[in-house]
């Protein structure tokens, strides 16, 4: 576990430990959250969109749903004569 003393300016440095193991180098952007009695620093991804591709790789496909549903919708349309 890790301490740190919040300076006069309100700084507090990471420790290196904790840098080496994230990636953190100086410019590299973070998200500071309050949650509460908690406070939560948390590295951002230098390309959002890099870091999120493959997210849903195993979930279901949201493409198969979307055309199954579709395809429910004009069902129940040639049904009704809309």
């Amino acid at each position: 576990m890790h301490t740190a003393t919040v300076s006069a300016k309100g700084w507090v440095v990471i420790p290196k430990s904790i840098r080496e193991k994230h990636g953190l180098k100086k410019g590299s952007r973070v998200q500071v959250l309050d949650y509460g009695q908690i406070v939560a620093i948390v590295p951002l991804p230098a390309d959002p969109i890099e870091a999120l591709h493959g997210m849903f790789e195993d979930g279901p496909s949201l493409t198969k749903e979307l055309l199954a549903e579709r395809e429910r919708e004009r069902a129940r349309e040639d049904r009704t004569g809309d």
